[in-house]
């Protein structure tokens, strides 16, 4: 499947620029704070306010189901007091891989907005397109490459870092 097209900053419709300028912060203090693989999340309702957010929680809290996005629905469903979550959108930094894409479908979710593409595992149209299989019950609208280019050198430098490589 082809990769979403990336929307340079100035092309990014809407408040989906804000909304993934929050999502990069969070990314930042998770990488900055804990040492986390820089993944942020937010979730926006329908009157477009946040009632969920977090970034990649796995390493430290030693739980391979605590990526950002699970963090962010997790906090929407106590905020909320539902498991539901109809009409949110849920911003993040890398596209959802598919266990995160299948707990989006879960709730509900109307749309989901991401900035850099996974290659490698990305379920939203990289490489599995889960969000919008006509075999599910609800399909999510995808709004892929919102400041990608950024989210992706983000990412790009932490793991070369991590691998030891120089990020020139």
């Amino acid at each position: 499947m082809a990769a979403m097209p990336q929307l340079p900053t100035s092309d990014v419709p809407g408040s989906d620029g804000l909304w993934m300028r929050h999502a990069l912060m969070l990314a930042d203090r998770a990488e900055r704070e804990f040492d986390e693989i820089p993944v942020g999340a937010v979730l926006v309702d329908p009157a477009g306010r946040v009632v969920g957010e977090g970034w990649n929680r796995n390493i430290g809290d030693h739980d391979p189901s605590a990526h950002a996005e699970i963090v962010a629905l997790r906090e929407a469903g106590r905020t909320l007091g539902n498991h539901r979550l109809l009409g949110c959108t849920l911003y993040v930094t890398l596209e959802p891989c598919a266990m995160c894409a299948m707990a989006m479908i879960h709730a509900r979710i109307a749309r989901v907005v991401y900035a850099a593409s996974d290659p490698k595992t990305g379920a939203a149209g990289s490489v599995f397109d889960l969000l919008a299989d006509p075999r599910h019950n609800h399909r999510v609208d995808v709004t892929g490459g919102v400041l990608g280019e950024e989210a992706g050198a983000r990412l790009q430098a932490y793991f070369r870092r991590k691998r030891g490589r120089p990020t020139g």
